[in-house]
């Protein structure tokens, strides 16, 4: 404990080794299904199944453990959903690319991400952010991670007449996942440390004894270290210059910077690493740490890495420093040995500590100048895009640009700095090339 008391200074965040052991280990649970999520993406993208879980968990691994101790933020870093969805039904779907190239697109795009970084253009981006789109950003990806919550335990569900509905609240996960809410809602509200992982715990084996969730089957353990040897190095660097895949990379530039850049930002509100001038201090190291993850990820062959939403459930449990994120990373190396054990987590009960985080960070609504107009529309849009969309950069863009026009068009110019201006015609372009 002392060495890592040395290392990581938590008592200098108000924290301590034990508070970010529990945090690493609540993000980590609610992170989890990563790992089953995104292979089988990547499976049907035509990637080797086998090959896609260990370069899922490796990339994982590898820079959770960089943003733990360079960058010393308490983020878990991994493939992202949303950008794995978009590559594997559109990139190696109907755009028609192997996912050989498209991993080739995958490496370009953090090159670029990286450039963006180190000449601190991405730290331009984030000082030019107005602080109430800041606080937007927060809430919003607040009710985007209660919106997964709900949707992953059935509280919410399709429908055909209204998009979305009320789910069947008979259903024993989703009654399992209410009660898993009153009951972490309750030890929050108790201030009993932990709250979050004694919830997921409770609400698991409760799931177990009433024959909801079973044990997984077969061998538990594996005594040999998987790797993605039919994935590692098959990008095509070539193939994605050659076929001038730009609405692609300039799609995965532009999700990967505002995506990292919502949940950063986000989180560190949340954890008060912002300070009173709007300096977040190793933001930059965190954002080359993306950077570097999505080219790794790239080479191991897996989709772009993204600073994860859910990390937010050991922000709130209370994690400052980078040893939440070692915590995460070192886990998750565990689990390919164990990886059968980690179904014994179900969705619904990790879909209450989503639900709380979201309440959590919903807070700080009461920040934003809501009484001036051309600042309630732009916050309004961007908090309620990101879960509609089911995107955080879509939050992003429609935030911007209603910033920008509706400020220029009420005579308010001097509210628009140069930065901002850019940044909402990137997006303007980027949703121009999703027109069909």
């Amino acid at each position: 404990m002392n060495i890592l008391e040395k290392l990581f200074r938590p008592a200098e965040r108000g924290s301590t080794v034990k508070r970010e052991l529990l945090a690493g280990l609540t993000s980590f649970m609610a992170m989890c299904y990563l790992i089953f999520v995104v292979p089988s993406m990547l499976a049907d993208a035509g990637m080797p199944k086998d090959s896609a879980v260990a370069a899922t968990i490796w990339i994982t691994v590898i820079a959770t453990l960089i943003m733990g101790f360079w960058a010393r933020f308490p983020v878990g870093v991994a493939p992202g959903l949303g950008i794995t969805a978009f590559f594997a039904y559109y990139i190696c779907g109907p755009a028609g690319y192997t996912w050989q190239t498209g991993l080739g697109a995958v490496f370009i795009s953090g090159v670029i991400f990286l450039l963006l970084t180190v000449t601190r253009i991405r730290q331009m981006i984030i000082d030019a952010v107005p602080t109430d789109l800041k606080y937007a950003i927060v809430v919003g990806i607040g009710a985007f991670i209660a919106f997964i919550g709900m949707k992953s335990c059935g509280l919410i569900v399709a429908s055909q007449a209204t998009f979305v509905t009320l789910g069947d609240l008979g259903a024993p996960k989703t009654l399992l996942a209410v009660t898993g809410i009153f009951i972490t809602g309750a030890l929050l509200a108790l201030r009993v440390p932990g709250a979050m992982i004694i919830g997921i715990v409770t609400i698991t084996v409760t799931g177990m004894v009433l024959g909801v969730s079973r044990l997984p089957e077969g061998e538990l353990f594996s005594a040999s270290l998987p790797l993605p040897t039919q994935t590692f190095l098959h990008m095509d660097l070539m193939g994605a210059l050659h076929h001038g895949l730009f609405s692609i990379i300039f799609t995965l530039t532009m999700v990967d910077l505002f995506d990292n850049m919502g949940v950063l930002i986000g989180l560190s509100q949340k954890a008060g690493f912002v300070r009173e001038d709007g300096h977040i201090e190793n933001l930059d190291k965190a954002l080359i740490t993306d950077s570097l993850a999505t080219m790794g990820s790239a080479i191991v062959g897996a989709t772009t890495a993204t600073s994860y939403l859910e990390s937010a459930a050991g922000v709130a449990e209370g994690g400052r420093t980078g040893l939440v994120a070692v915590t995460i990373a070192v886990l998750f190396f565990l689990t390919l040995f164990f990886a059968p054990l980690v179904a014994l987590v179900p969705a619904y009960a990790t879909a209450p500590v989503l639900i709380i985080v979201g309440a959590l960070m919903m807070q700080e609504v009461g920040n934003i100048a809501f009484k001036d107009f051309t600042v309630a529309l732009p916050a309004f849009l961007t908090i309620i895009s990101m879960p509609l969309t089911f995107n955080i950069a879509t939050g992003f863009g429609f935030g911007f640009v209603s910033w920008v026009g509706i400020k220029l068009f009420s005579g308010r110019i001097r509210d628009i700095n140069p930065v901002m201006l850019c940044i909402a015609l990137c997006f303007m372009i980027n949703f121009a090339l999703r027109l069909h």
